[in-house]
């Protein structure tokens, strides 16, 4: 069974900026393409970002696009998202995942606030 762990969330205000962090326990990780994702109270969980598993492919919701960036350290099982311009929409919690039909067991996410 997968694990996946998030971290890096908080609270800030407008304008700020945050990387978020996800480690996945899968020996294979490498050959999946990894998305982050978030959800808001009363919303489905909507996709962010993805990464291929070479990172050469990486796509952006348009709400974030310009303004985050997602990456990957296969040797560190892990996948980021680096976030500027935060504004109060982007408050959610945030989680990665596979990018697939299937998704991996999710784990607990990440909150990140943002407020003035």
């Amino acid at each position: 069974q997968v694990q996946l762990v998030e971290s890096g969330g908080g609270s800030l205000q407008p304008g700020g900026s945050l990387i978020l962090s996800c480690v996945a326990s899968k020996s294979d990780f490498s050959i999946y393409r990894m998305a982050w994702y978030r959800r808001t109270p009363g919303k489905e969980r909507e996709l962010v970002a993805s990464i291929s598993a070479g990172s050469a492919n990486r796509a952006y919701a348009d709400p974030v696009e310009g303004r985050f960036t997602i990456s990957r350290d296969n040797g560190k099982n892990a996948v980021y998202l680096q976030m500027d311009s935060l504004t109060p929409e982007d408050t959610a919690v945030y989680y990665c995942n596979a990018n697939r039909v299937e998704p991996w067991q999710w784990g607990q996410g990440t909150q990140v606030t943002v407020s003035p």
